[in-house]
């Protein structure tokens, strides 16, 4: 197998350019997923790999394969880019069988009927299918359906699968299930897969390797813990995971730390930021890292209790102080009124 490599790639859609020098490489057998909100370019990125869409510089390939180059005017369409893709809408014939849908692409290549059948077959088993393989699309769960859709683009046995939103049309019971499923796969066949999806839980739970993109740009690459526990930037930060915001004056930066003063007490965390002395930063810290205590102390502010909320397995509990709310996970609810909470400064990230 080979790796996928993308260089300098942009792409314009009228004036607006929605890629920017996006270079990324993705080695054999490795499960990136591109995530970021709408509009940052994700979706895009996928496309032009598949041959979706025209970049207007910039290179793909993988191996020695070489799907687009635009300083040497190469652009492979996508049937002969050989890449599995697997649609946000699934897109099955629903007046064929599961065989026939799976095995439809390969009738299109003119490959020999029993070779279809022996790799309809062979796929069918892997993904948990071989008993439902004459059922028509209708008769199946959406879950299943998804199961379809991924055996159409793993028949052809292709040296990357692109995965675009594949489980946004399950709810959310089916999502968990399918997440733990697709994961599994992944691993089993050693798949080098791209995977587009704005779910950063879902990011995690299928990736390898996160590619965070922001305004066309790659904002952050790197494993899922590395983005989630040592985010680069304030989006970054931001956009993982649930946060709390502290807005204030930097009145300390030294030795890697950063302090803030908000409603005029100290709040001490991990300097990211390039702010001088005086100048306003932002604080921000994950809800599970924050602590409700039970008296003042450093790193501590004094807070409203405004509401609790059941979770099930915990109590997410909203503070408030001036137009500044927190919000942090307990075991048990507190009483209404006054309390402290803690912002331990190994976890909070001041930018």
């Amino acid at each position: 197998m080979d790796d996928l490599v993308i260089k300098d790639l942009r792409l314009r859609l009228g004036e607006n350019e929605v890629l920017k020098d996006v270079s990324l490489s993705v080695p054999a057998g490795e499960a990136v997923a591109l995530l970021g909100p709408s509009g940052s370019g994700k979706t895009t990125l996928l496309r032009a790999i598949a041959g979706l869409e025209q970049p207007h510089s910039g290179s793909i390939a993988v191996g020695e394969h070489m799907f687009f180059d635009a300083a040497r005017g190469i652009s492979l369409p996508p049937e002969q880019r050989g890449l599995g893709l697997v649609f946000q809408s699934y897109a099955l014939w629903p007046h064929r069988t599961v065989f026939e849908n799976v095995a439809a692409g390969l009738k299109l290549r003119g490959t020999p009927a029993d070779e279809i059948k022996a790799r309809v077959e062979k796929v069918l088993v892997q993904i948990g299918l071989a008993p439902l393989a004459e059922r028509f699309p209708p008769q199946l769960s959406g879950g299943q359906q998804q199961r379809v859709a991924i055996a159409r683009a793993l028949v052809y046995e292709p040296p990357v699968i692109l995965l675009d939103e594949p489980l946004s049309n399950l709810d959310a019971k089916l999502r968990e299930e399918a997440r733990a499923f697709l994961r599994t796969l992944i691993m089993s066949l050693g798949l080098t897969a791209i995977h587009v999806t704005h779910d950063q839980v879902e990011a995690m739970a299928l990736a390898d390797r996160i590619v965070l993109l922001h305004g066309g740009a790659i904002a952050q690459d790197g494993a899922p813990m590395v983005i989630y526990n040592d985010p680069a930037t304030l989006f970054a930060a931001e956009f993982m995971g649930s946060n709390n915001r502290l807005e204030g004056k930097l009145v300390e930066k030294a030795n890697g730390h950063a302090t803030l003063e908000v409603f005029g007490q100290r709040i001490t965390g991990m300097a990211r930021t390039q702010a001088a002395v005086g100048d306003a930063a932002v604080g921000i810290i994950r809800l599970e890292r924050m602590r409700c205590v039970s008296e003042p102390g450093p790193n501590r502010l004094s807070m409203q209790l405004e509401a609790p909320m059941y979770l099930g397995e915990r109590w997410e509990l909203l503070f408030a102080r001036g137009h500044t709310t927190v919000r942090a996970y307990a075991k048990e609810p507190l009483p209404p009124g006054e309390h402290y909470v803690e912002f331990p400064p190994e976890a909070l990230w001041v930018f």
